[in-house]
């Protein structure tokens, strides 16, 4: 047996089940059983692979939904991780990452201010509520990251946003187009909503971020802001984020 600490999480009992369901039909021409254990720590989602296709399975894991690196000693500097942003309305010097260290104890990777402040705002000294304000962030929101310092006798994981990462949110600037971030809905149910709440002319692209984060592109003149209503009420348990590129293109001409 092969178990997996998968680099998703999951809130509830719920999201769960998808996630069992899903392993079911990815696996269903393979000789493996995929059971979903719970979650470890901060909700990272841990299954156990058993059957003589496990290996296969768990290949295909780690590569299309990756795993936790679980320790300390598993990750390298200068490798690119992904995470999530946690704890971000108590900080405001450094942007806390958590990328699945839970054991012997969990470990953040951190993103100073001053790292954000050279990569997304060209250097300014601008708060992290406001670079937070004009680049989406917000809890669970998923990010890429790269490792700069490691000092694992402090248990500490230094930072700054991947070059891909950053690519990402200059191809969302110049887009000029409105980003709507869900947090916490399958793909499905993001489809769904837009379906019932008609709102398939508004949105021209819909991109998983993970599991349970996906961005919806907003057609041109469409505010992403004036589709939460229509979509929460739908979404009840879902969380919203807006990436608006020209409040962004306003504030760095500013």
């Amino acid at each position: 047996m092969t178990t997996l600490t998968l680099l998703t999480k999951a809130y509830s009992t719920q999201q769960l089940n998808q996630i069992a369901d899903s392993l079911q039909r990815a696996f269903e021409d393979l000789d493996v059983e995929a059971k979903v254990l719970g979650t470890v720590g901060n909700k990272w989602v841990q299954i156990a692979l058993s059957g003589e296709d496990e290996g296969i399975a768990a290949s295909y894991i780690a590569k299309e939904t990756g795993l936790c690196p679980n320790t300390l000693a598993d990750i390298k500097k200068f490798s690119t991780l992904k995470g999530y942003v946690t704890n971000f309305e108590r900080n405001r010097e450094e942007l806390t990452i958590d990328i699945g260290v839970f054991q012997p104890k969990t470990t953040h990777a951190t993103v100073p201010l001053r790292h954000l402040q050279a990569q997304l705002v060209d250097g300014r000294k601008v708060a992290l509520a406001t670079i937070g304000e004009l680049f989406a962030f917000c809890e669970n929101m998923p990010i890429n990251i790269k490792v700069t310092r490691l000092n694992e006798s402090e248990n500490r994981i230094e930072a700054e946003l991947s070059t891909r990462q950053v690519e990402t949110y200059l191809v969302w600037r110049e887009a000029l187009l409105d980003k709507l971030i869900i947090i916490g809905a399958t793909l499905h149910e993001a489809e769904k909503a837009l379906e019932y709440a008609r709102l398939n002319r508004d949105v021209v692209n819909v991109e998983s971020l993970g599991m349970f984060e996906h961005v919806l592109t907003c057609k041109l003149g469409t505010d992403a802001a004036g589709l939460i209503p229509k979509i929460g009420r739908i979404l009840k348990n879902a969380r919203f984020t807006v990436f608006n590129p020209k409040k962004l293109m306003s504030f760095l001409q500013g």
